[in-house]
């Protein structure tokens, strides 16, 4: 229960892909997602990269793009073809911190202009809700 209070709390999800990914489901809608990739996922994923942005499409909420790291070492296995390995699990996830910083700085600063349009636009819904007389009082 606590992981569906705070994510439905929360308002930007930044995760390494993984099944942990899985409880953005209860996250509101235009929340913000931000996903991270270990070196070697994007060419050996396929499709299955994308889940989660599709989970985020589906649910309307905003997948802000996805980090591919181009660092850390691949796993290789015994022919030397790169594959993904349970090693994945255990492994840090290299970033540019120059992009990162840019990158978070937008879909914050996107995020807060949603929030601040939607709070202005219940305002004056509320304001218009209030301000319609009844129509007896005009004759």
């Amino acid at each position: 229960m606590l992981q569906v209070k705070l994510l439905s709390e929360t308002d930007i999800l930044v995760s390494p892909h993984g099944a942990q990914m899985t409880n953005m489901i209860f996250m509101n809608k235009n929340s913000s997602i931000m996903e991270f990739f270990p070196n070697g996922w994007k060419e050996l994923a396929g499709e299955g990269q994308y889940v989660y942005q599709w989970v985020a499409n589906w649910s309307a909420m905003r997948h802000r793009g996805s980090w591919y790291d181009p660092e850390t070492t691949p796993c290789m296995t015994g022919n030397g073809r790169e594959t993904q390995c349970s090693s994945y699990k255990s492994r840090q996830i290299g970033h540019d911190e120059a992009y990162f910083t840019q990158w978070a700085a937008r879909v914050l600063r996107e995020t807060e202009e949603y929030k601040l349009a939607a709070v202005a636009t219940a305002a004056n819904s509320e304001l218009q809700h209030k301000s319609t007389s009844c129509q007896c009082l005009q004759a």
